[in-house]
């Protein structure tokens, strides 16, 4: 799914209007419609419903839910801030003056000098229709006020379209307690790009898109350099496999792992990649590994490196198809060595994890000597070693990008709606997963993911963003069977043939 900037959706709206012929007063309807199936879904009428309007389309819409809540059986409260008496643009006049008309039992107040705060609770639905994406700078004074209250009663909150005081794009500035805490964002056709920032989680809440039918051909001709990874585009990607194949079809891996006390970590990248369809797999590491290896993984054959506890040497003596170096190697000084030495020979892309980014950030130099196109995949911590320390999620991401661009790799920055950017500025958030993945060993899972799908011939933007997709899936899949507290990065790696299983099986 392409996501697309505030300005972006505006034209496509525009476009809309002007190509579809349809009214501003029908856009608006069929988001209060929209809204108000989602309100009724959830609470019933007896619930208390405060609606809070501001002046713009955003409390149009506002006002048109409450319409549509009253006319259902709700009893709401609605509060339309006109602050001097002729702030309302003439969208937002018209369904004032409309819900003026109506026989209903909505109480209505309009805000126009002085404003007494109605009292709120925890047993109050509050409508937050205030500001849209589209403002131009934080809430201040009243607003801010305000704000500051509903956040604090303790109301369950929903948003129409994005938290008011929040931008729809980028919010490097932001002071949380000044934009509304929703517990539900209903965005209007498309997610907003902040919402895939970790830093306006608590902002958001659960999101949902109401769909108002925004004209396809204008979405289809927008581009965008941000995507949301879904499950149809994946299967797209998934090649199926002929009746007469062998081993050899599906490529040859090589992944170097494993150190004294942490070859668990090449296990559980062995077991990601074998399971996720790679025709052989060679893994790589210490000769402590050697027993470890033959007994947990047998499917794999086992190369020992010269070091008798950790890495000593980096030797590729094989034409492999895909190369992953990291997980479990430590970060002494021979290791470091043995890994400077491999990038400094290596022509070909290789896909850098765990400890062998942690070497590199004892050595940054080191990042002038990764192949073009290689794939590093950091968690924002291994991410700030290699990059800088970072206050907030928006910089570090924008820093992503600029060094994707810069040193022409990939890189898949790690976290609940994990970051594929690529050299071309293009960012790709991942939506498959689920919190119980957060567990040690599940990074090497990925990692070995990754070492299969480009073994196999697929590209490495592509290897990047499918193997994240399948990683969160199997997660998924584990956590079904193991619930949220008991699953194991072993239970993921074993999830990730039912995983591909279930994308190739998904109906668009």
């Amino acid at each position: 799914m392409k996501l697309f900037t505030t300005q972006q959706i505006n034209d496509i709206a525009r476009y809309t209007i002007e190509h579809d012929k349809i009214s501003i007063i029908d856009f608006v309807e069929r988001v209060a419609e929209g809204v108000a199936f989602e309100i009724e879904a959830r609470w019933r009428p007896g619930k208390p419903v405060v609606v809070f309007a501001g002046c713009e389309d955003n409390g149009a819409q506002a006002l048109a839910v409450a319409r549509i809540l009253s006319e259902h059986g709700y009893k709401p409260e609605v509060y339309l801030i006109n602050v001097g008496g002729n702030a309302l643009n003439t969208t937002c006049k018209a369904y004032r003056d409309a819900l003026l008309a109506l026989d209903t039992d909505i109480y209505f107040n309009e805000i126009v000098k002085e404003f007494s705060i109605p009292r709120l609770s925890s047993n109050h639905l509050v409508i937050d229709g205030l500001f849209g994406p589209g403002i131009k700078e934080g809430l201040k004074g009243g607003y801010r006020t305000l704000v500051q209250y509903i956040n604090d009663s303790g109301a369950t909150v929903v948003s129409i379209d994005v938290p008011s005081g929040m931008f729809g794009d980028s919010n490097p500035f932001a002071v949380n307690r000044d934009i509304i805490h929703a517990d539900l964002t209903l965005a209007i056709q498309f997610p907003r790009i902040a919402f895939f920032n970790p830093d306006n989680a608590e902002l958001v809440g659960e999101w949902k898109i109401i769909d108002i039918g925004m004209n396809e051909t204008s979405i289809r001709n927008t581009q965008a350099r941000h995507h949301l990874i879904e499950a149809d585009e994946i299967k797209s990607l998934l090649k199926s496999r002929p009746l007469h194949c062998s081993k050899a079809d599906f490529g040859a891996g090589l992944l170097i792992a494993g150190s004294y006390g942490m070859m668990g970590a090449a296990v559980l990248g062995a077991r990601g990649a074998i399971r996720s369809g790679i025709g052989k797999l060679t893994v790589q590491s210490p000769k402590c590994g050697y027993q470890i290896m033959q007994s947990s993984v047998p499917d794999v054959l086992y190369q020992y490196n010269k070091g008798e506890y950790y890495i000593t040497q980096l030797e590729v003596d094989k034409p492999f198809d895909a190369v992953a170096i990291g997980p479990g190697i430590g970060t002494n000084d021979a290791t470091l060595q043995a890994l400077e030495n491999f990038l400094l020979a290596r022509t070909s892309p290789v896909i850098l994890d765990a400890d062998a980014l942690n070497c590199i950030a004892r050595k940054p130099t080191l990042l002038n000597s990764v192949p073009v196109l290689s794939i590093i995949t950091p968690h924002i911590g291994e991410f700030d070693r290699l990059f800088g320390q970072h206050t907030s999620a928006e910089m570090r991401l924008q820093k992503a990008v600029e060094m994707a661009r810069f040193y022409n790799i990939i890189i898949v920055l790690k976290g609940h709606y994990t970051a594929t950017v690529r050299p071309d500025g293009v960012v790709c958030f991942n939506s498959s997963g689920t919190p119980a993945m957060a567990t040690a060993g599940s990074g090497d899972v990925l990692t070995g993911i990754i070492l299969s799908l480009v073994a196999q011939g697929y590209k490495p933007e592509q290897a990047s963003m499918m193997g994240v997709y399948i990683h969160g899936i199997a997660g998924e899949l584990a956590a079904r069977e193991h619930g949220e507290y008991g699953v194991t990065a072993s239970d993921i790696a074993n999830s990730v043939g039912r995983a591909i299983l279930t994308i190739m099986n998904h109906i668009n």
